[in-house]
């Protein structure tokens, strides 16, 4: 049996989860698309019928599941009215703009019995897929301290402010949400561990649109090990080397010192070797490249075979949920000048 997707997004991610449904995906096809005035050509790209809403969408009986390449602002409203329609859903990062949206739509998915993953590419790159191996197999030893860094430089924001305007729509979660829910998932995942408490503190330094262009953050976890995260949208050109999305994790044995794109370097018994350098790609020059694809398909591969399974996804709901909470602590301890303790009550 196909599982029939259907597409909720025409931008640059609707055009990315279409060519990997209808391209790279076992056991799915995609069926149609909607939302966006960019629906009807990237709908006739892949031969598929271009629907006029999501209500008519979701009213498909040939669709099983749905993809939503929408901003996070519409995503609760999305999920509900898909759960309702009992579809499966697949929500992009971040999953909604506060933890009280993400128990909306988890509660909504559990009482249709449909299923909810959220894409989290971070866990299905090659390189990260290394360092967490080396992490579970005890390579490092346990986990003590972790640092993530993800600067972009001010031109970069700039063209964002005009490009993509609904990330600064009072409704959206924001820019910083967008960013950091990439890298607070990432420490989760790699302490094997859920957060207990952060303190941070956050700043629009420049003239650019939109609060929250720089956040530090401590966050402690279950397992005692204790982070710091470190996001800019305004660092002056051409911010720092091998900053976009960096992550070291220090443990007891060793150290993993990790560029998303760049390189896995692991330092270890007195000396730093290079372990794995990722094959590289233009990301806007080259958006149906194989490379850039990979994280992609991992991530709905994952979620089709959920449903072909009859189980849940591996990163559900709860996943989605524990990133935005990390990300909505920082804005309440920034905001209260004291550290926050989690779980945060929706």
């Amino acid at each position: 049996m196909s599982i029939g997707v259907g597409m909720i997004g025409s931008g640059f991610m609707g055009l990315t989860y279409s060519e990997v449904v209808a391209n790279h995906l076992k056991g799915a096809h995609l069926v149609a698309i909607t939302g966006g005035s960019r629906a009807p050509d990237l709908a006739k790209e892949y031969n598929v019928p271009s629907e006029p809403s999501a209500d008519a969408l979701l009213a498909r009986p040939d669709i099983d599941a749905v993809v939503l390449a929408t901003p996070d602002q519409f995503r609760k409203e999305l999920t509900i009215a898909a759960a309702k329609a009992r579809k499966h859903v697949l929500a992009e990062k971040p999953m909604a703009a506060n933890i009280r949206q993400c128990d909306e739509m988890i509660e909504a998915c559990d009482k249709a019995g449909v299923n909810l993953a959220v894409v989290k590419t971070e866990r299905f790159r090659k390189l990260t897929q290394k360092a967490k191996q080396i992490v579970d197999e005890g390579g490092i030893g346990p986990v003590w301290m972790m640092r993530t860094i993800s600067s972009f430089p001010r031109p970069v924001t700039e063209e964002i402010s005009t490009t993509r305007q609904w990330m600064f729509d009072p409704n959206s979660s924001g820019l910083f949400f967008g960013i950091a829910s990439h890298n607070a998932d990432f420490l989760r995942w790699m302490a094997n561990s859920n957060a207990t408490k952060v303190f941070a503190k956050t700043h629009t330094f420049s003239d650019l649109p939109g609060p929250n262009h720089s956040v530090m953050a401590q966050i402690e976890f279950e397992s005692g090990a204790m982070a710091h995260m470190w996001i800019s949208s305004e660092f002056p050109a051409p911010s720092i080397p091998s900053s976009e999305v960096r992550f070291q994790v220090v443990g007891r044995d060793g150290i993993l010192d990790i560029e998303n794109f760049e390189f896995l370097d692991f330092g270890k018994d007195g000396k730093w070797e290079r372990i794995y350098t990722p094959e590289r790609f233009d990301y806007l020059k080259e958006p149906k490249s194989p490379i850039r694809l990979y994280p992609h398909i991992g991530v709905i591969q994952e979620f089709v075979d959920s449903i072909a399974e009859k189980r849940q996804p591996k990163i559900g709901g709860a996943e989605g949920r524990a990133a935005v909470e990390i990300c909505e602590a920082c804005l309440i301890s920034a905001e209260r000048g004291e550290a926050v303790t989690l779980p945060l009550e929706s």
